[in-house]
């Protein structure tokens, strides 16, 4: 089965294109960061217009690098939501038109869900049941896994996630947008042990993360700390070591509430340098396995919807043109398969 998997939930313009025996076979990426840079975050009406002109040409260039036609083309898979909605509105109205057109099923997909699937694509994908951390700008959940629907929010942030906690942060020390990998950039240089910031909600029990008073407590040391080069570096290595500290010992608690012994990490935090380093050294440690997306699976991209539309159309699903985008939508909610 060749399924095309269309993502705008927000920023990314995703197109792919994915056979079930074969793999992924092609896939277009357009990202909106020139076009929001100078407003220091995304406009959604300028995000949806800009998916406007450019879904079109990427489904043909996908098309052609996959040596495929309309005709080869089994089923579309499209974000549905979570998302800004005008943005997820262009996806699915694109899907639906081709569905019709080609006289084949559509389906729309759980954003989150294309998330914590994405490491599938890897060559050495993990195994049900997992530990899932999602980590990205909107959202920051932990996820006990047990098969493709079967979930559990175990814990979540109950304000800022962790990569909007970045990208505030990083235009705090005055960093462009996006600013979450810049502030990685910038902490490559801090130092350890200068500053020592809160590592929230870690003193109490529960997988509920908090991540606006980390960066409260960032801003005032901001106001009161001398403006130079290796001073923001050092705060932007302490930042980020509390933020990976936090998300670290969370993790652990669920590996332990959970009796698992296996953490899929997906999102666009996941590509984080630090994360990675400390995650690797506390799995030898503890004696737990960790599984991450490509690094070009960790944002937003088509690939991870039409693998996740794929296996959902295989087992039998498919979406109507009566189908409504949702800004929200619990990950709960899935149907098993």
């Amino acid at each position: 089965m060749n399924v095309l998997g269309i993502e705008t939930s927000c920023d990314e313009t995703g197109i792919a294109i994915y056979n079930n025996e074969k793999g992924l076979l092609a896939q277009q990426l357009y990202s909106q960061v020139k076009l929001h840079a100078d407003y220091g975050g995304v406009v959604p009406e300028l995000a949806s217009r800009d998916h406007v002109r450019k879904i079109v040409p990427l489904v043909q260039a996908t098309l052609e690098k996959s040596n495929l036609n309309s005709t080869d083309i089994d089923g579309i898979a499209y974000t549905r939501g979570p998302g800004l909605i005008g943005a997820l509105l262009v996806g699915s109205s694109m899907a639906r038109a081709l569905a019709y057109a080609w006289d084949i099923p559509s389906l729309g997909v759980h954003h989150m869900e294309g998330h914590l699937l994405a490491p599938m694509l890897d060559d050495n994908p993990p195994e049900f049941p997992f530990v899932a951390l999602l980590v990205s700008g909107g959202h920051s959940m932990l996820v006990d896994v047990k098969g493709i629907g079967q979930y559990k929010v175990l814990g979540e942030s109950v304000d800022d996630a962790a990569g909007e906690a970045f990208d505030k942060t990083a235009k705090l020390l005055g960093l462009d947008y996006p600013g979450g990998p810049l502030l990685a950039k910038l902490a490559e240089n801090g130092r350890g042990g200068i500053y020592k910031f809160p590592r929230p909600m870690t003193d109490r029990p529960g997988l509920d993360m908090s991540f606006s008073g980390l960066k409260t407590h960032v801003a005032n040391t901001i106001r009161t700390e001398p403006n130079d080069p290796q001073t923001q570096a050092n705060i932007a290595y302490a930042f980020q070591e509390a933020v990976v500290d936090t998300l670290l010992i969370k993790c652990k608690r669920a590996l332990k509430q959970t009796g698992l012994k296996r953490i899929v990490m997906a999102g666009g935090v996941a590509a984080n340098k630090m994360l990675r380093e400390k995650f690797a050294q506390a799995s030898g440690k503890h004696g737990f396995e960790v599984y991450y997306p490509g690094f070009e699976y960790c944002t937003d991209n088509g690939a991870m919807i039409a693998y996740a539309g794929c296996q959902r159309m295989l087992a039998g699903e498919t979406s109507d043109v009566s189908t409504k985008s949702l800004p929200r939508w619990s990950l709960e909610s899935l149907s098993a398969i």
